[in-house]
């Protein structure tokens, strides 16, 4: 366990996009209690997934045994109006205020472990933003407060803002990184160290490249998340070099490509728990147990070599 803020985290969360959209109420219940069963019952929800419904199905999944898992929840993406009016301005106190509430409402609870900044909302002030959010670590509807897509200097900027006015500070950072997308590493990773930010990768296994399921020049095995409809460029868009060369180190020490993507990954600076989304308890197993590989320093080395002099990475935000 990773300890941020107050919080016990796992090397490996629960990611809960496909919550109400993919996956039904009852999936959601098996997904839970897989979770809790593994000690590893750390769910990363957001009000836009599913329009709140992932939030509604984890808030009754979890009914009765709040103590025995950690939420996350992430507010500030455009959600249709479900949490009320934002004008366009996602980050202000007002819609904080409203949002927080609405989630807590979904999710059948009276706090929060872990609220998000989903995304920057350009037209408010970060302050404004910090404060609100300082206002519900002090009445308790929050134990701690966290960023998703925010550059660098923005988590910089943020911190340096919330230490100076005594507020409460972002205590993660969630982002794409994988060990296929390693443009984190750049900037955002040596803020969050210096910084003791504790990063939160989502998209760890690439959309799927490094799974081991996929192979080059070979179609996406049916019913496979990349043999769906519009997924066939990201095959052969993919960056097969970079993807070969991780399955080697994996094949030369008899570890499934799972293992290194996952393990390796949790075993980088500053990183405190990495979201993998799933649509079943199978995969919570299987994450949970690939994520448990830890490389030795020699091999974290020998892993941290691979990867590319020039990424021409393009991030999504989820």
């Amino acid at each position: 366990m990773e300890t941020v803020s107050d919080l016990k985290l796992p090397r490996i969360g629960i990611g809960c996009n496909a919550f109400g959209t993919r996956v039904d109420g009852d999936r959601v219940a098996e997904i839970v209690d897989a979770a809790i069963e593994h000690e590893s019952a750390f769910f990363d929800t957001a009000d836009v997934y599913g329009f709140g419904a992932s939030e509604e199905l984890l808030g009754a999944a979890i009914r009765g045994r709040r103590d025995d898992v950690v939420i996350a929840t992430k507010f500030g993406m455009d959600v249709q109006g479900i949490n009320g009016p934002d004008n366009g301005r996602r980050g202000s106190a007002s819609y904080v205020r409203a949002s927080v509430d609405a989630s807590l409402r979904r999710l059948g609870t009276d706090r929060i472990d872990l609220y998000q900044f989903h995304t920057p909302d350009r037209e408010t002030p970060i302050d404004e933003t910090l404060d609100a959010l300082n206002d519900l670590v002090e009445a308790g509807k929050v134990r701690a407060i966290g960023c998703s897509n925010l550059r660098a200097w923005e988590i910089v900027d943020a911190d340096w803002r919330a230490r100076s006015a005594g507020l409460a500070r972002f205590v993660t950072a969630q982002n794409e990184y994988s060990l296929y997308n390693r443009s984190a590493e750049e900037e955002l990773l040596p803020a969050c160290v210096a910084l003791d930010v504790g990063v939160l990768p989502y998209f760890p296994l690439a959309y799927g490249l490094l799974t081991g399921k996929y192979r080059r020049g070979v179609a996406a095995p049916e019913g496979s998340r990349l043999a769906g409809k519009g997924q066939a460029q990201r095959l052969e868009r993919a960056d097969w070099d970079r993807i070969d060369a991780l399955q080697k180190f994996a094949d030369e020490r008899g570890l499934p490509l799972l293992n290194v993507a996952l393990g390796g990954l949790a075993a980088q600076p500053a990183v405190a728990s990495v979201i993998a989304g799933v649509t079943g308890p199978e995969q919570v197993a299987a994450n949970i147990e690939a994520g448990s590989w830890t490389p030795t320093a020699d091999e974290l080395a020998e892993l941290n070599a691979l990867k590319p002099k020039q990424p021409n990475y393009v991030t999504y935000a989820t």
